[in-house]
């Protein structure tokens, strides 16, 4: 059996050299060639899987180590018989902790207090589910809008128009759609970035299309009241070079590339396909992920709550860097830029998960203790 996989995917060999030979190849290399005589093709998000891509050839099985789908035409795989898979949250506690070092750094420049903001989140699928849980249980005010829920599920959703017009901090978690019922491409288009509450901040960690690049750029030259934080970007891996210089944060699309997030996306393709097969996976995540460098934090029950956020985030992971690395490769010459963009992503150093950190506190403290749960983190005695 041939399996054809993106370089950039981690364990490959740990969870299928024992189902057969394995070629790697750039994400953005794979084409007809590469996969002609391939059974299994597994790929990430650079990487578009469709009739022009796998016509004419063996691949019965796809498997994307992300959550997305926007780059699978899953309309021609029903058509060929293709069985697929994605992994549904593998990033999710990944991108929660990209946007709580945000925050932390969005917060320091502007002088405000987190707790005081109303929080936006566009999407509530598995990334922004869970982004919206810890947001609550820190006791913040979070107003979510995901119309097609809305519609399935009822309950408390508001509209896009209410998130923007009552909300100082907006993030978006949504698919990319460009038809249908509920389009996403270009969701918060000039009229609706216009709109924006004065001093507000937004977070785009989904995909860069949902946001017009060049409507967001005019905006920020001309409302310097407006913040924002992009990790997508519209015609990535090219990046608006003016656009990121105005942004707080600026980074590769690497808001989900923790080490468990990628990891586990590996591993969930991997229990997919034994599935499909009838078989037992021989192998877990839990069997291949190494011990964290910082597995447990002793904290005082008199530390100011606010610190104790910012430590135990920043502890762990530090969007400032992402940013700072971003920046510095950011080249004028566009094959230049093309090549950075990858570079990074392919050579993201080691970065684990805050839900991973185990935190000792030293006395009674039951507000500090709720903050240490909402995070995520387990509380040892």
């Amino acid at each position: 059996m041939l399996i054809v996989a993106d370089e950039n995917i981690p364990l490959i060999d740990a969870f299928f050299a024992g189902v057969g030979e394995v070629r790697r190849y750039s994400g953005r290399a794979i084409d007809r060639a590469a996969v002609q005589d391939a059974d299994l093709l597994l790929v990430r998000s650079v990487t578009q899987v469709d009739r022009a891509l796998l016509e004419g050839s063996r691949v019965k099985f796809v498997g994307t180590c992300t959550i997305g789908t926007d780059h699978l035409d899953l309309d021609y795989f029903e058509e060929a018989g293709i069985r697929w898979s994605n992994a549904p949250g593998c990033n999710a506690r990944g991108v929660v902790d990209y946007v709580l070092g945000s925050l932390l750094t969005l917060a320091e420049l502007e002088g405000v207090e987190l707790a005081q903001r109303t929080y936006g989140v566009v999407g509530a699928g598995e990334v922004g589910g869970r982004l919206i849980t810890v947001l609550r249980a820190l006791g913040w005010r979070v107003l979510v809008c995901d119309p097609p829920r809305a519609e399935r599920e009822g309950g408390d959703y508001v509209s896009l128009q209410q998130i923007i017009e009552q909300c100082d901090v907006i993030s978006l978690h949504t698919p990319l759609h460009s038809g249908g019922d509920a389009p996403t491409w270009h969701l918060l288009n000039a009229g609706n970035l216009a709109k924006l509450k004065p001093n507000s901040w937004l977070i785009n960690a989904s995909r860069g299309p949902v946001v017009d690049n060049a409507a967001l750029r005019e905006l920020l030259l001309d409302r310097v009241d407006v913040q924002a934080v992009l990790d997508v970007w519209e015609e990535e891996p090219l990046v608006d070079l003016a656009l990121a210089e105005l942004c707080v944060l600026a980074t590769p699309h690497i808001a989900g590339y923790s080490l468990e997030g990628k990891q586990r996306g590996t591993a969930q393709i991997y229990a997919a396909w034994c599935a499909w097969r009838g078989e037992q996976p021989a192998l877990q995540l839990a069997d291949v992920l190494p011990r964290p460098w910082l597995s447990q934090m002793t904290l005082s029950a008199d530390c100011d709550p606010a610190w104790a956020l910012a430590m135990l985030c920043r502890s762990v992971y530090d969007p400032r860097r992402d940013d700072a690395d971003f920046r510095r490769s950011l080249s004028e010459d566009p094959a230049l830029q093309k090549a950075d963009f990858d570079a990074l992503r392919k050579h993201y150093p080691i970065r684990r998960e805050i839900d991973g950190l185990q935190v000792r506190i030293e006395g009674e403290a039951p507000q500090l203790a709720k903050l240490v749960k909402a995070l995520g983190c387990s509380i040892i005695q």
